[in-house]
């Protein structure tokens, strides 16, 4: 992967996370498979771009962003498993 590529995906993962922070924090009731599954998305992506261009504190950070992102997905499938 060349250095644009990585750049572009890094871009993408901001746009991500920033459009899951925007969505959680408008609606009352937001969905938590769009809330964390897009909040996944971009921890995976902002990785892709970390692994390119290495910032080691950052790469911690989506680390973690992407497990609480996988802990809400579990909690999500959880409750709706219960529902039914």
């Amino acid at each position: 992967m060349d250095e644009t590529l990585a750049n572009i995906a890094g871009f993408l993962g901001m746009a991500c996370i920033i459009f899951a922070y925007a969505y959680s924090t408008k609606l009352d009731q937001p969905n938590p498979f769009v809330q964390h599954g897009v909040n996944l998305a971009g921890a995976g992506l902002l990785t892709i771009s970390l692994l390119y261009n290495l910032n080691p504190a950052s790469l911690a950070l989506e680390f973690f962003w992407a497990a609480i992102a996988i802990w809400g997905l579990a909690k999500a499938f959880r409750a709706r498993n219960t529902k039914s």
